[in-house]
């Protein structure tokens, strides 16, 4: 009988590029920066990869459809490579696909990369079909991503009786905590404090989302070698060990936008894809066993929904977390600890790989003072690919013992 995922993976290394406007480098270099971080973390060498999978979403004018763009970049000893691609949850299904090849017994070694170069898209914001799915052309002007995002906020404030300006004081705040943690980490895209006062004062983009309430478009790499636990062992004996504890993710069925009474409010997804993933975890109370997270805040009011979603704020009580400081980086369970895609940015195929790095570098004790979550041990992922009413929702918790 299946007994899911947890503490059969273990990861060896990681690696994980500057995020921005890399002009400067292809995809291709990306690939080889993460990888190469990647392999020194893991201490091992590249023949003894056996298998690979690689996460990209935007083809057009990034790697193509296939995996070959791996094989050949990393100069992979004939492996098996496969591409992996679902939305924005396109590097956590890679991570997902090698973490289960290890579980499996079929492979000892396996590398999950993910790669975007979305800033050569030339849009200024997601290209069509990315945020919107196949329909976004027949939803007239709140097609746009921060449309349809933004009609999340209205539909929670009037399902909760909260006013909209307390809203928009709890998103400012999410958008302000997120400034503040990647203005202090190297590698985000976005380095820069910026007050909620100035936040609120920005430029509207789709009511009540503002500038800042949006997250960055990036290009990046991240990628991440999964292996058995005794053999992570074996080869780090005096390191601890990162593990695997639960994977999970969930797709819309269609009954969100069609024909229930799903309210606009929420995101369905992500309440059963974490229900799953604290059943596989052992968790049973995510508010007080989580050490910190990294959720998918494309936009600030889907970070401040999300809270619930995940059953760390209670429904309806998300604004007085927020606005107590209790996801801040001193606070009870730190949020988007690296800034997030708010600000570390948002390159599609590799935002889950990103996400699980901040949390392995957390649990590991590698960043400095300044950035540190105290007695990190544990950490979960959120990704969130599509609209509020048609997503899929991925969700990874990586610790130690």
């Amino acid at each position: 009988m299946a007994d899911g995922i947890k503490d059969k993976v273990a990861i060896l290394g990681m690696g994980c590029t500057r995020f921005g406007e890399r002009w400067e480098s292809g995809a291709e270099d990306l690939m080889v920066e993460s990888f190469m971080e990647c392999l020194e973390d893991a201490g091992i060498e590249k023949k003894e990869i056996q298998a690979a999978y690689l996460g990209s979403h935007f083809i057009d004018v990034n790697i193509g459809r296939g995996a070959t763009p791996l094989s050949t970049t990393l100069h992979l000893p004939y492996i098996p490579v496969t591409r992996t691609e679902n939305f924005c949850a396109t590097a956590t299904e890679a991570f997902r696909a090698a973490c289960y090849s290890v579980a499996a017994g079929v492979y000892d070694i396996v590398l999950a990369l993910g790669v975007e170069k979305l800033k050569d898209t030339g849009y200024g914001g997601l290209p069509g079909g990315v945020g919107g799915g196949v329909n976004a052309h027949m939803v007239g002007f709140n097609g746009t991503a921060p449309g349809m995002f933004a009609l999340l906020a209205t539909a929670y404030a009037r399902k909760w009786g909260i006013p909209m300006e307390k809203v928009k004081d709890a998103i400012a705040h999410v958008s302000a905590k997120s400034h503040a943690n990647g203005a202090i980490n190297p590698k985000a895209h976005l380095r820069r404090v910026i007050s909620e006062e100035q936040i609120k004062a920005a430029p509207m983009i789709a009511y009540p989302l503002g500038l800042f309430d949006c997250c960055g478009v990036s290009d990046g790499s991240a990628c991440a070698i999964v292996t058995t636990p005794e053999i992570a062992k074996s080869l780090k004996p005096n390191e601890d060990i990162v593990k695997v504890k639960a994977l999970a993710i969930s797709l819309s069925s269609g009954e969100e936008s069609t024909y229930n009474n799903w309210d606009g409010s929420y995101f369905a997804t992500t309440r059963i894809a974490a229900a799953k993933a604290y059943e596989e975890a052992g968790i049973k109370n995510a508010r007080e066993e989580l050490s910190m997270m990294e959720v998918h805040d494309c936009f600030s009011i889907t970070e401040f929904v999300t809270m619930e979603d995940l059953q760390i704020s209670p429904k309806g009580g998300a604004y007085e977390d927020v606005m107590s400081g209790f996801y801040d980086l001193d606070g009870t369970v730190p949020c988007q600890v690296d800034g997030g895609l708010k600000c570390y940015g948002h390159p599609i195929g590799a935002s889950g790989l990103r996400m699980i790095y901040a949390m392995y570098e957390q649990i590991l004790d590698r960043v400095p003072e300044e950035r540190k979550v105290k007695n990190a041990r544990s950490g979960l992922t959120h990704n969130l690919g599509g609209s509020p009413s048609q997503n899929v929702a991925a969700i990874s918790i990586i610790g130690k013992d």
